[in-house]
């Protein structure tokens, strides 16, 4: 799309791929315009539309997940509300063909920045929540995320302090320390502050809830999405479990052939000690 504003026709299209019409078709163009096109650019409705997608998806997740706990419901969330995932969801939706750029973000390949697309996307969500109000924004919301919620990660389901040791001990890496650092508060309003460390992987969390138990687990929760971030569980363990396995068959070879060979010292000492008996 060119640089003019939006015609109507690419109105048309773009109401067609989110599924809602705009009464306010002015805030459908702000929510396309990026701010190195115009001062009137998407971030104000990219603020509005974070907050209203974190409060959806949590919506959402807490009706298709009945049993799962706040911590798992944490996890999932922001799985599915990560600029990667959002990004990927503009695209699916061809959003970059109708951005707004300023010549020099065309240029430097703006159009395919993972970081535009996501930002975009949520100020397409801010802009239905301006346009309608939470009730057309919860549909586009569900129309958009509900078939992500399939392919979650099973796994996230488990308790986060479960979750962070499995995923270090599959990757033979030291497990986390957890430190009550304050307890404040009269006795029937204790607030515990935890932190959570992982020296192997550089991170390091600290979360407060009412019980010491509920603090560690918060605080797992923090380092785990910090790990996520930082892409540092990308890496299959699969490799690093076979090559630790080879290592511990290696040892156990060696280990076995040192002791086939002090058994056959200790027998030629036998050997030499009956004969100098018998004589």
């Amino acid at each position: 799309m060119n640089k003019e504003k939006f015609k109507a026709e690419d109105v048309r299209k773009l109401q067609k791929i989110l599924g809602y019409e705009f009464s306010d078709t002015q805030l459908l163009y702000q929510a396309f315009t990026h701010k190195s096109y115009s001062k009137k650019n998407n971030e104000r409705l990219e603020f509005i539309g974070d907050a209203v997608l974190g409060y959806l998806v949590a919506s959402m997740l807490y009706r298709l997940y009945p049993d799962a706990q706040e911590d798992a419901l944490s996890l999932m969330r922001a799985q599915l509300v990560r600029g990667k995932m959002l990004a990927e969801i503009a695209t699916s939706r061809k959003m970059a063909d109708f951005l707004l750029l300023g010549s020099g973000e065309l240029k430097s390949g703006g159009r395919q920045r993972a970081s535009i697309l996501a930002d975009t996307l949520e100020a397409v969500i801010g802009a239905v929540h301006e346009d309608s109000g939470i009730d057309a924004c919860a549909a586009l919301v569900e129309r958009f995320f509900k078939p992500l919620t399939v392919n979650l990660d099973i796994e996230n389901l488990k308790d986060p302090k479960t979750r962070l040791q499995e995923l270090l001990q599959a990757r033979g890496l030291e497990l986390p320390c957890y430190e009550v650092e304050a307890v404040s508060g009269a006795d029937h309003q204790r607030q515990y502050t935890v932190s959570c460390c992982v020296p192997a992987l550089a991170l390091r969390a600290t979360a407060i809830a009412s019980s010491r138990r509920a603090a560690e687990k918060a605080s797992a929760n923090e380092v785990l999405l910090l790990a996520v971030a930082q892409r540092l569980f990308d890496a299959p363990a699969a490799k690093k479990k076979k090559a630790k396995k080879g290592e511990a068959k290696s040892q156990d070879k060696k280990r076995a052939k040192e002791t086939r060979r002090d058994d056959a010292e200790g027998a030629g000492k036998g050997l030499k000690s009956g004969g100098r008996h018998v004589v």
